[in-house]
């Protein structure tokens, strides 16, 4: 049987780097990587999993709050992936919502973002890098514990890189924060009721030789091939997705 399909979305333009590292990591777990970007929702796409890649701000006007800083939106990115997001949502597909894809996942579900990170940081700096730098702390919690991130990064404190100035604020509903840094800021949120429903504040794709960071994608194709409803249909395609 031919791999799941797995939409990554992305901008019309540009991230070539961490869209190519995406589609890498699904490969390497046996997944067929389809990229979607704005312009593409035209047409009907078949795919039973999703990677919401990093990238612009998300319009605060999403979860109805006023800019606060200089604009950096994408507005038909953001139309595209509330969509994409909303119907891996309602059809149960395994999704995994990288930096401002776990920050758009989060507003899907109803929460809201910090427009700008600096005046909450008091123990971690504000400098931008794709190296593993900075220390995500996950709780020492039994149910914690059993998630996702829980299971392939351990409990207790590990590396991770940042290239974010917004990050989460009110948790959206249903979501179960499952990681933070040392000043508190949410980096990792994830639904136990679903199969694979994660969303990370950092960049897994540009960690790829840890296999901690590999893990994420390993586990959402694994979700997207066996475990998650509509994935596997007598060897054929699953009903297709659409992107709106």
């Amino acid at each position: 049987m031919a791999g799941p399909v797995i939409a990554i979305t992305g901008p019309r333009r540009g991230a070539v780097g961490p869209r190519t590292l995406a589609a890498l990591a699904i490969r390497l777990y046996g997944g067929r990587p389809l990229q979607l970007r704005p312009g593409d929702e035209q047409r009907r796409h078949e795919y039973q999993g999703v990677v919401v890649t990093g990238g612009h701000d998300i319009e605060p006007v999403l979860y109805a709050a006023e800019p606060e800083v200089e604009p950096n939106y994408d507005t038909a990115r953001d139309a595209l992936e509330t969509a994409v997001i909303r119907d891996a949502l309602e059809r149960g597909l395994p999704l995994l919502g990288i930096c401002r894809g776990a920050q758009l996942l989060n507003v899907c579900r109803g929460g809201s973002l910090f427009q700008d990170l600096r005046s909450l940081r008091r123990k971690t700096s504000n400098r931008r890098t794709l190296l593993p730098l900075k220390t995500l702390c996950v709780p020492h919690d039994p149910n914690i514990a059993q998630s996702v991130v829980g299971t392939l990064l351990g409990r207790g404190c590990s590396r991770i890189n940042s290239l974010h100035n917004q990050g989460i604020d009110r948790v959206g509903t249903g979501l179960l924060v499952t990681g933070r840094d040392l000043d508190g800021i949410v980096q990792a949120v994830e639904d136990p009721s679903r199969c694979f429903l994660v969303g990370v504040q950092w960049h897994p794709e540009f960690l790829l030789y840890l296999g901690s960071q590999r893990g994420l994608f390993r586990e959402l194709v694994k979700n997207a091939r066996t475990l998650c409803p509509d994935t596997t249909n007598n060897g054929d395609h699953p009903r297709a997705g659409r992107a709106p």
